[in-house]
């Protein structure tokens, strides 16, 4: 039996599996399990109130999930699919309220990393996976992630995520997009796809995961400011990490980086970001995450991240 083929045995009979993406690993079960669904929310320790995200292996999956499958949401698909994107969408009867925490809208994503198509194709329905790791805390990049928090889970080995962060999070309401949830997916890149008659907003909403103030976070405490200023912290040894000034790069490096701080002696870690990324459209999921994971950040920081 291959390693695919047992991880679909787990799944149909109400388990669930680390799955890789190309954003993060995520905690896979089927969209066809009560059990497996509620296993998602045990094994994080995960709220029944915040939603999942569905993963498909084809746009007609996908339409499956929905009443409301337009032409934007075609030409979204078209352009951003296999990939980093999430709609959401109302959802189609079918979906369990379980996935969509009671809510009439459901999330849905076409990752692209092939050992994730192909557990969907073999198990042959979705699945729904959030990140793998407890609620909260730093999401995993490398199967190892996954191991170390849950120990007893198959866990599918898929190399080191590509991306690196969550998926941009879209809503789309007629001639509107709202980015719930920002990543490398950006604002401009969403206006040149679909033109300039389209309106995009930023603002987060409980219908998307990853909505609360605190999320990601080490253990150690997190403290984010600028490289050119000194603000005022109780702690004496910090551990520091310089953003690289590639988005792409920052991206793939944060939550192992953070993970690697976690392990080491020292009394924080210290996040260190500059002006010019602030500004940076292609930095404003990056700056999402590292917000929700500081205990402690600098005013000249905003909290529109």
């Amino acid at each position: 039996m291959s390693e695919i083929e047992k991880a679909c045995d787990i799944l149909r009979s109400g388990g669930v599996i680390g799955m890789p993406t190309e954003t993060v690993y995520g905690l896979a079960a089927s969209i066809q399990s009560i059990s497996g669904l509620e296993n998602i929310f045990k094994t994080k320790e995960r709220p029944f109130f915040d939603p999942l995200i569905v993963h498909v292996n084809s746009i007609s999956q996908a339409k499956s999930l929905t009443s409301d499958w337009n032409e934007t949401c075609q030409k979204l698909a078209d352009n951003f699919w296999p990939g980093p994107l999430t709609l959401i969408l109302d959802k189609s009867p079918e979906v369990n309220d379980l996935i969509t925490s009671g809510l009439t809208t459901v999330g849905i994503r076409f990752p692209s990393h092939p050992k994730a198509l192909e557990l969907i194709g073999e198990l042959g329905h979705p699945v729904a996976a959030p990140s793998a790791n407890k609620f909260k805390k730093i999401s995993p990049t490398t199967a190892e992630h996954v191991s170390n928090e849950f120990p007893d889970i198959l866990v599918l080995e898929g190399g080191q995520s590509e991306v690196g962060i969550e998926s941009t999070i879209i809503r789309v309401q007629n001639s509107e997009l709202i980015i719930y949830r920002p990543g490398m997916i950006t604002e401009k890149e969403l206006k040149e796809k679909l033109g300039s008659d389209f309106k995009v907003s930023l603002k987060e909403s409980p219908i998307a995961p990853g909505h609360l103030a605190e999320h990601y976070r080490p253990i150690k405490p997190l403290i984010l400011k600028l490289e050119s200023e000194n603000i005022d912290s109780p702690y004496q040894s910090p551990l520091t990490w310089t953003v690289p000034s590639q988005a792409t790069l920052a991206a793939r490096q944060l939550y192992s980086k953070l993970r690697e701080l976690d392990q080491k002696d020292g009394d924080c870690i210290e996040v260190l970001i500059t002006e010019e990324m602030t500004q940076d459209d292609q930095f404003r999921g990056i700056l999402n995450r590292l917000y929700k994971a500081a205990s402690l950040k600098s005013n000249r920081i905003k909290s529109e991240y």
